[in-house]
């Protein structure tokens, strides 16, 4: 190819396709990722025009909720069938950003709060669509946590913040699951556009996670083609003419290197010759029956008050109301919106499953009153973020109505994002979070109301008292232009439980239809910054039910602040009512670690860690505290370095300690003795003032010598 058939090459012939250029072939890249949202007409990024039919599948939402890889990887699995069957190369998903703030109009597409969750659910998503034949697009890199001001916004994050928050599911997707593309956000990261921004795309996507695959853009992300294509962005998304022709002109100026070019055309060729896979038909009713069996174990029963859920034989009269039943909420708004293959109508599915009960949809006097409620299409989408997490006031007038004449009252929630309980909460006697469940929602509500099947979602997301309550309320969405991350790590349940902040449910809480005892925990160190724990799970109940095991790890070991307590595995089982098993978990070197700023990497810091199970990030029920070595890390020390880091300095602190009292008389080591405390007033002084004509007297030479010393150590 000649320099303007490889320019061409790095952007798209129209909205979803790249250029067929000599022997290279076009690629279709369509948007997902829990169905196929193939335009064959009038082409679009936010959900405007129709699409092809195609299952739509429970939302990262809902998946998130199910604590279960194997979820995830079936979902996409039979979403990589449908694109083969439309001709799609590469489906535009998953989206891993953090749900930093429960305002984020698009929360629905992410799975969680926590990194950790979140990256295992995504890996086994690419691996499963990958692994049938569709590559895979891990979204939106990084930082993307608001959709005010989304194209010009400048997250301001520190690195740590980065590192261990908002870069570790992208990490684990790529070094696990080998994508076939990463997308570059819109925003900027502390200044720089994402798809221009060299540190993001090359140092660390590329250098230090050894990503071989495309950098696609988010649709219309580019700012400077050349300066992206410098800093590793490979395809431009849509077409742009223009910025073809700069490609061109920068080389032939010098402004750009041609083996940068070189570099991103062989990337999209691998990229277009790879992911080619024969076409492939479905049967959209069995995929139909899967978003079915998916969806409920992805819906979370919050309450369940004198186990009214599973609707018992005792209940004769059910009443349903809402508009919800009708006209179901099953999905998002924006690029991610499916047209269905068919839709389930939840009234008809509990009808369907009443058998002699009578249904109805008058509340007064029944004995259990369903109200479906939630959030409407418009409340919350790509696009835009809500400005509160209160349910509509319409919505909370009919759940309190019904409690009031109803014997009993289960609220079914349909909702993207967080919503508010308050205010209601207390009158009703159930809760199921059904969050956005897809085409068969109504069918898998109706299977969890009934009991066919026992609920098994835990939340992967905080559901606060408040939004004042949450740890970005200050801080989102930002103001001109710019948005501060001042939480820093202590996001979601990392801070509730730091800062002992009440919520109505915390991070990791489900109900049942059965109960699980966790027993016989036991802890190994397998070596300097490793261990292995087990624990037995056993199905206490009398039902068949599914349990999410949550192993979090408690330290305050290092210099940084550390959460109370953070998410570091996790399992989900399937019991027999009396059946036990023993799950073990092995813990590397992450799970313990920190990024420490001055080394600039993962440390493990010396000390004591609790390794605690969890049935949900408030309520530990099994701990075991084991002692690692970690690494001691020697400091070099300056003169600028602080007197408390000297004395702290394992090399040099005894070495200055002699010096001090080699000159000191018997009177003054005894008035030292006595003041010991005094050193907390002067520790915090640069060591330049410490030993000042005014201070402590230390020859110059032997200053250098221990600063010499400091850096052998170092």
């Amino acid at each position: 190819m000649n320099l303007e058939q490889k320019a061409s090459l790095l952007s798209g012939r129209d909205f979803w396709s790249t250029k067929p250029v000599g022997e290279v072939p076009s690629a279709v890249l369509s948007d997902g990722p829990h169905g196929v949202r193939r335009q064959a007409g009038e082409a679009d990024h936010v959900g405007i025009h129709d699409s092809l039919p195609a299952t739509c599948f429970p939302p990262a939402v809902a998946v998130g909720s199910s604590w279960d890889p194997a979820v995830a990887g079936r979902l996409a699995a039979a979403v990589a069938r449908e694109a083969r069957a439309l001709d799609v190369q590469v489906n535009l998903g998953p989206g891993v950003n953090i749900k930093r703030s429960p305002l984020c109009g698009r929360n629905f597409e992410y799975y969680s709060e926590d990194p950790l969750l979140t990256g295992v659910l995504a890996t086994a998503h690419v691996k499963a669509l990958q692994a049938e034949g569709v590559g895979a697009s891990v979204k939106h890199f990084a930082a993307n946590n608001q959709e005010t001001g989304r194209m010009r916004v400048s997250a301001e994050i520190d690195e740590r913040t980065l590192r261990e928050i908002y870069l570790p599911a992208f990490e684990c997707v790529v070094k696990q699951a080998r994508p076939a593309t990463v997308m570059a956000a819109y925003n900027k990261v502390n200044g720089v556009y994402a798809s221009q921004h060299p540190w993001l795309l090359t140092r660390v996507l590329r250098e230090e996670w050894g990503f071989d695959g495309v950098v696609v853009s988010d649709w219309g992300a580019v700012n400077d083609r050349v300066a992206a294509l410098k800093a590793g962005l490979d395809l431009e998304m849509p077409g742009n003419p223009g910025n073809d022709a700069h490609i061109v002109q920068a080389v032939i100026s010098g402004q750009l290197d041609e083996a940068d070019v070189d570099g991103s055309v062989a990337r999209v060729q691998e990229m277009v010759s790879r992911w080619r896979s024969a076409p492939a038909a479905f049967d959209a009713d069995a995929h139909h029956a899967l978003a079915r069996e998916l969806a409920a174990d992805c819906a979370v029963l919050l309450k369940n008050a004198d186990a009214v859920l599973p609707i018992g034989p005792d209940v004769r009269t059910i009443a349903v109301v809402g508009a919800f039943a009708t006209e179901p909420r099953f999905q998002g708004g924006g690029s991610s919106h499916i047209n269905p293959t068919r839709v389930d109508i939840p009234l008809e599915e509990i009808r369907k499953l009443a058998g002699e009960r009578t249904v109805t949809t008058d509340p007064e006097g029944a004995d259990l009153a369903i109200v479906f409620a939630g959030l409407a299409d418009l409340d919350e989408s790509e696009g835009y973020d809500r400005a509160g997490i209160e349910l509509p006031g319409g919505q909370v007038e009919l759940i309190r109505a019904t409690a009031a004449v109803a014997r009993r009252t289960v609220v079914v929630l349909s909702n993207g994002g967080v919503v508010s309980l308050e205010g209601w909460h207390d009158e009703v006697d159930a809760i199921l979070e059904g969050w956005l469940l897809g085409q068969a929602a109504g069918g898998a509500l109706a299977d969890l109301l009934f009991g066919a099947v026992s609920p098994s979602g835990r939340l992967a997301e905080t559901i606060p008292l408040r939004l004042q309550d949450t740890p970005s309320y200050l801080n989102f969405p930002g103001e001109q232009d710019i948005v501060r991350y001042g939480e820093g790590v202590m996001v979601g349940y990392r801070y509730h439980e730091s800062a002992d902040q009440p919520v109505r449910y915390p991070f990791g809480h489900g109900l049942t239809y059965t109960t699980f005892a966790v027993s016989d925990l036991t802890v190994e160190v397998t070596g300097d910054d490793t261990a292995r724990a087990s624990v037995r799970v056993t199905n206490t109940g009398e039902r068949h039910g599914k349990h999410v095991v949550q192993l979090y790890i408690a330290t305050q070991a290092g210099p940084v602040r550390r959460p109370v307590r953070e998410l570091r595995a996790f399992t989900k089982v399937a019991l027999e009512p009396g059946q036990a098993t023993i799950v073990t978990f092995d813990l590397d070197t992450r799970a313990f670690a920190y990024w420490d700023i001055a080394e600039s990497r993962w440390l493990v810091a010396p000390g004591e860690y609790t390794i605690q199970i969890g049935e949900n990030a408030s309520q530990v029920v099994a701990e075991e505290t084991v002692k690692l070595a970690g690494e001691v890390i020697l400091r070099q020390l300056s003169l600028d370095s602080s007197v408390g880091e000297w004395f702290a300095h394992p090399v040099v602190g005894p070495v200055l300690m002699g010096h001090i009292a080699a000159t000191m008389t018997p009177e003054q080591r005894a008035q030292a003795a006595e003041h010991a405390d005094m050193l907390r007033m002067i520790e915090s002084l640069p060591m330049y003032q410490f030993i000042s004509p005014l201070g402590v007297q230390i020859p110059a030479e032997t200053v250098q010598e221990m600063i010499e010393l400091s850096r052998q150590g170092a």
